[in-house]
């Protein structure tokens, strides 16, 4: 399916240079003189990497068709992530490099989606939130104000801003899009 630069949408996949790429954002710019362009930022699914691209608005490209397969995360051994499909119960091996920022929200049992493309697996797509738990913050502060956070670790390792109230051993809420603290569990 030819979908063209004047249609893109955030999230929408493609086909660019023969990868798949995911448009984080779109501009359409209008100059003075000639067509108009559309200015993106854009996410290489295959290497991460993302870059700012522009195109004519008329150019098509083909949509890229990412399969979705539901997994569990087993387990992690020498930067190596496991995960079972419960159905088939197959499992899959992904390096560090593939899981990326993903890796602060690995919990044993916790169902994601391990991301294809033509047979390959990309990467994996966690829920919106996880539940941490808090492995090292300090105590809270005597009178400080309701608004002021202070550091803490979970035990995944990711290092956010929690509320003053929140003590060490506490689950929380944790929004997998920025790592950032959302609420207590």
């Amino acid at each position: 399916m030819a979908i063209e630069a004047g249609d893109f949408k955030t999230g929408l996949t493609l086909i660019v240079d023969g990868d798949p790429w995911q448009v984080i954002d779109f501009q359409h710019v209008k100059p003075g003189k000639g067509a108009a362009i559309l200015r993106t930022k854009m996410k290489n699914l295959k290497t991460g990497a993302t870059q700012e691209r522009n195109f004519n608005a008329n150019v098509k490209f083909d949509a890229a068709v990412i399969e979705k397969k539901k997994v569990n995360f087993s387990y992690m051994v020498d930067n190596t992530y496991s995960f079972m499909d419960m159905e088939t119960f197959e499992t899959y091996d992904l390096s560090e490099e593939q899981i990326g920022f993903n890796k602060y929200f690995m919990i044993d049992g916790l169902e994601v989606n391990l991301m294809l493309f033509e047979g390959s697996i990309l990467t994996v797509s966690v829920p919106a939130t996880v539940e941490l738990t808090v492995a090292e913050t300090s105590p809270a502060v005597k009178g400080a104000p309701s608004t002021q956070t202070k550091d803490a670790v979970t035990d995944t390792g990711l290092s956010l801003r929690v509320p003053q109230f929140i003590e060490q051993g506490e689950k929380i809420m944790v929004s997998t899009d920025d790592g950032k603290y959302s609420s207590r569990a």
